[in-house]
């Protein structure tokens, strides 16, 4: 029995508010779409960086030397060519040296990815763990109100999916961003050295790619934030109808449910559509300035070797330690990418810890003394939307050892008389109280216990 009017009481209450629900979700998907605010999400980063501070600097030595190694390669091509396989004076006895340095780095690098995998990415799925409990926790102390605005299925994507990204800021995500930049800062010193006049040239193009992918990423950024909206309310709306199944069945409403999720599920195609497209615009981008790239140091490089400025070894220690540059800009694309999807799903849990917990609201300091059972409402109103009265001043007591019933057709406000004597919501004018405690300023966990 308790079941069942427990049941009663849920139908009743989304019967009393439900147009105004539906309402307010249909006004929610014009609202205008907010970006990510960087500025105020430095403290939230700095907060999560702070405590594995000792962590990331670890990984970042590991980082140093992983790519230190990774140098070893191209710096042995010009003695290798111009000394060891040279025609006129060949040097056989280097090349036992030369192999034994190039597989020994192998191994360093070997040995460092491995470590820089274990320390980091174990660190990052804790940072997950972490926050997902932290997230968690948070939503079960807000208001009722917050689950009457929210779907259930959005709230569960904020808990297990938002928090997925910061992975890439605590993880090996962030730690090889900065790795890259080692790399590319150490093959740029090299590059100069052998010559300042075809780096300089080299790196007005790269300039200008990294010009457009600043942009690229500004146009990426909000698309991604965007993605993760429609994927909670595609979820949020596929675990309520899952969920309330006999009742989609019991109004013959399956076709309705089925085109609502299809549009849904075509909103999420065309967002990621979109995000492929500038991705792969990148890409391209990529592509054409590396094509660019090479064919100026063939141009430049080989007039170089063909006037004896360069050697051979020259030109191919120059062309490695350019590919070594500029692998790790090409990989900013991915990585930045990763990052723009942290600072996005970042934001959004924000919004939610963000949210007033019921218990802190302004005023809630009255413990509640052992309870008596002297119920009043004192001219009650009550919305649970603007402007969309459901309680009209209501008055009545209902004294200890005595039964009060509610009487009413559905959706006339029977379950929302409870729900305001529970302190789920607290009325729009007027008191609700109990032996003489004003329900909008007692502190609800001595209420409630």
């Amino acid at each position: 029995m308790g079941a069942m009017r427990g049941g009663a009481m849920g139908m009743n209450m989304r019967a009393e508010r439900g147009a105004h629900g539906r309402g307010a979700r249909a006004g929610q998907a014009d609202l205008p779409k907010r970006k990510p605010d960087l500025k105020k999400l430095w403290p939230q980063i700095w907060a999560l960086v702070a405590p594995r501070k000792g962590l990331l600097l670890a990984g970042m030595g590991l980082m140093a030397i992983n790519r230190v190694a990774g140098l070893v390669l191209p710096y042995t091509a010009k003695p290798l060519l111009d000394k060891v396989l040279s025609p006129q004076h060949p040097h056989p006895e280097m090349l036992p040296g030369i192999i034994a340095v190039v597989f020994s780095a192998m191994v360093v690098q070997a040995i460092t990815s491995f470590s820089l995998t274990q320390l980091l990415s174990k660190a990052g799925q804790r940072l997950i763990a972490e926050m997902r409990r932290q997230v968690q926790r948070h939503v079960g102390l807000l208001p009722v109100a917050y689950y009457d605005e929210n779907r259930t299925g959005t709230l569960v994507a904020r808990i297990m999916t938002d928090v997925e990204g910061v992975r890439n800021l605590v993880g090996t995500g962030l730690v090889e961003f900065v790795g890259g930049l080692v790399t590319a800062g150490l093959a740029f010193l090299y590059l100069l050295h052998l010559s300042v006049t075809v780096t300089l040239t080299v790196f007005s193009v790269l300039g200008v790619f990294v010009i457009v992918l600043q942009y690229g990423f500004r146009v990426i950024r909000p698309i991604f934030r965007e993605r993760g909206k429609i994927n909670a309310e595609v979820t949020g709306r596929l675990t309520e109808s899952l969920g309330g199944v006999r009742v989609i069945k019991g109004y013959h409403a399956e076709e309705r449910e089925a085109g609502v999720f299809a549009a849904g599920v075509e909103r999420l195609l065309a967002n990621v559509m979109k995000s492929l497209t500038m991705t792969s615009a990148l890409g391209a981008a990529s592509t054409t300035v590396l094509g660019l790239v090479s064919a100026l140091v063939m141009w430049l490089g080989g007039h170089r070797v063909l006037g004896n400025t360069w050697t051979v070894g020259d030109y191919f220690s120059y062309n490695m330690f350019l590919a070594f540059m500029i692998a790790p800009v090409f990989q900013i694309v991915n990585i930045g990418t990763q990052l723009t999807e942290a600072f996005a799903g970042l934001d959004r849990t924000n919004e939610i810890m963000a949210e007033l917990e019921e218990n802190k609201s302004p005023g809630r300091t009255e413990k509640m003394p052992p309870i008596k059972g002297r119920v009043r409402f004192e001219d009650v109103e009550f919305a649970y939307d603007p402007g969309k009265p459901v309680l009209h001043g209501l008055s009545f007591v209902a004294e200890p050892g005595t039964v009060t019933a509610l009487v009413g057709s559905s959706g006339s406000g029977k379950s929302t008389i409870i729900s305001l004597l529970c302190a789920f919501h607290t009325p729009t004018k007027g008191r609700v109280v109990v032996d003489d405690v004003d329900l909008a300023h007692v502190d609800l966990n001595t209420f409630r216990s």
